[in-house]
């Protein structure tokens, strides 16, 4: 598949999504959007890939929305079908809008944060598995600026990720935000020298491709995603039936004789 917005390489058993439009701020276009989309289901149905770094080429991780579209925005547009892909059963519906998507990827995502992550770049970050940022990676919400609300479910998200008041704090405000305060928020993991921060990115997920299996991370990441719209002990009972797949996998088998063996790991996600 080929893309006009973006890059798609495949490094080891690594997808690299890079937002290429460089000269607007990486800001998103229908085309960059739906490229996006299309990227990760790739990678979703690419057997030798077990993670998906996301990154932004030039100074910017993604801008939000590019303005020149939002300008000629029709008033009906979030209700247009053309943002839309075929229902997945399998899926919380939750999981499968115009940018909640992410958590329905069965390879953990990283978010490289290079540089500036603004509405619905930050939107797409907070959907990540992991947010690392460069020292020059700065943040804010924006929607207030621009006369919106709070979009695609950022409402829900961010304050489950830094809490309610930091959460109506960088709402209301629309103020930006550097890459420490980030990191003391909890909005991202770590803030790493802009020269570090893609081989951070990279070493992590060589961890996640190959030190772990793959089978446990897709199963975790599902649980941690539903755990929000679930009890204690419908979490408990999930669990339960996990456990139970678990001990019947070769990825099982492989984790104890690897250990026991004192080599590494040969997971095969099955």
């Amino acid at each position: 598949m080929s893309f006009s917005q973006l890059t798609y390489e495949v490094d080891g058993q690594v997808a690299v999504i890079s937002l290429n439009r460089p000269e607007r701020m990486n800001a998103l276009t229908q085309v960059l959007e739906n490229e996006l989309r299309d990227a990760i289901e790739q990678a979703d149905a690419d057997s030798a890939v077990r993670a998906i770094v996301l990154t932004g080429k030039g100074k910017a991780f993604c801008a939000g929305m590019d303005m020149d579209e939002l300008e000629v925005l029709p008033p009906d547009d979030i209700q247009r079908r053309d943002w839309m892909r075929p229902y997945d059963m399998n899926r919380r519906a939750d999981y499968q809008t115009r940018y909640s998507y992410f958590p329905a990827s069965n390879k953990p995502i990283i978010s490289a944060i290079n540089g500036a992550a603004a509405g619905l770049g930050l939107v797409m970050a907070l959907y990540s598995d992991f947010r690392l940022a460069s020292e020059k990676a700065v943040f804010a919400t924006a929607f207030a600026k621009r006369g919106l609300i709070a979009e695609h479910g950022i409402a829900w998200i961010l304050p489950r990720v830094v809490g309610h008041a930091n959460a109506i704090d960088l709402l209301l405000t629309s103020r930006k935000i550097d890459a420490a305060e980030a990191r003391e928020m909890g909005l991202v993991g770590r803030v790493l020298p802009p020269d570090q921060l893609m081989p951070a990115a990279m070493a992590l997920a060589a961890v996640l491709a190959t030190e772990v299996s793959p089978r446990s991370v897709q199963v975790m990441k599902r649980q941690l995603w539903e755990a929000p719209y679930q009890e204690l002990g419908d979490a408990i009972s999930d669990a339960n039936r996990e456990m139970f797949l678990s001990i019947q996998s070769d990825d099982f088998r492989e984790g104890v004789a690897h250990f026991i063996e004192r080599r590494p790991a040969r997971f095969t996600g099955k």
